[in-house]
């Protein structure tokens, strides 16, 4: 098995955790204003966020880091195993630990999970299957996320298919003591030295992003804030899924506008490799300069 992409941010090294790529019609189905004419009109989208034909390219996978001394990972993806509605998530059986593990991550060295929100591609690795039950994947480490976050979906009227989700993959590390629920001022919260929440609502209420900083040099993991590299040039493209779309809309271009122009590295979850790059000024708007994994 190949090592894992990572980048280097000061001391800390970003290991991408890849689970699968997400099927060609994901694209339409998520930003439906992403049009294959709008597409074409970003020629720097080819051949990596998008192909000849203007559809999309994106990817499941987890951030892996070391900050703090703590083992962090960024997002739980999918899930093995898992009964869902959206047929390209449903009952997967993938290599995804095999490559944590490769990375250095064996599941019991985890000290932190950071879900940055709680839908199904985010959550799903909280959990794995063991004689018909569903457990923590990482029982020694604690979960963290958005105590508006989960309060929010505590209230919200699910339909079935979200509480399968929650029955199998939140709930279950709620019931063995490891969720921490945490209050993310504006301004952010650090949780462990030289890894910050930023709240980013609007996708879903308590989202937040992660920023990494290192002996000067940072990173951002965007979590759904921003889905995919066309959002830097339209930023006012949402998802199909956002519960607040004028706030998602406000939440991108307030952290693309702070990005912009800087080194600090952007680190998209849902990015088709080469997922990570710089945000430059383009056309009164954005565009991304992608920056390659680590040479190995």
């Amino acid at each position: 098995m190949t090592t894992p992409a990572s980048w280097t941010v000061g001391d800390i090294t970003v290991h991408r955790i890849d689970e699968i790529p997400l099927p060609p019609a994901t694209g339409a189905w998520l930003l439906p204003d992403a049009t294959p004419d709008v597409v074409a009109g970003q020629d720097w989208l080819r051949p990596h966020f998008a192909d000849d034909e203007g559809v999309l390219r994106a990817d499941s996978h987890s951030f892996a880091v070391t900050a703090g001394g703590l083992r962090v990972l960024v997002d739980t993806g999918i899930g093995n195993g898992k009964e869902r509605a959206n047929p390209a998530w449903h009952g997967l059986d993938t290599d995804y630990l095999r490559h944590l593990t490769a990375a250095g991550f064996p599941p019991d060295s985890v000290d932190l999970v950071i879900l940055t929100h709680l839908h199904a591609d985010h959550v799903g690795w909280n959990t794995r299957e063991v004689n018909g039950a569903w457990v923590p994947t990482f029982p020694n480490a604690r979960y963290l996320t958005s105590r508006t976050e989960r309060e929010f979906w505590a209230g919200y009227d699910m339909d079935e298919a979200r509480r399968q989700m929650f029955r199998d993959s939140v709930i279950p590390v709620e019931e063995a003591g490891l969720l921490d629920l945490l209050d993310v001022p504006a301004e952010g919260l650090e949780v462990v030295p030289g890894l910050r929440l930023i709240p980013t609502p609007g996708h879903t209420p308590g989202h937040v992003a992660v920023e990494l900083t290192s002996h000067g040099r940072t990173a951002l993991i965007t979590g759904d804030c921003v889905h995919h590299p066309v959002q830097l040039a339209h930023p006012g493209i949402g998802a199909c899924v956002d519960i607040h779309p004028g706030r998602s809309e406000a939440s991108r271009r307030e952290l693309l506008g702070a990005l912009a122009g800087t080194d600090t590295l952007i680190l998209g979850t849902h990015f088709a490799p080469p997922t990570a790059g710089r945000v430059i000024a383009h056309e009164g708007a954005y565009r991304l300069a992608p920056v390659p994994a680590d040479s190995r």
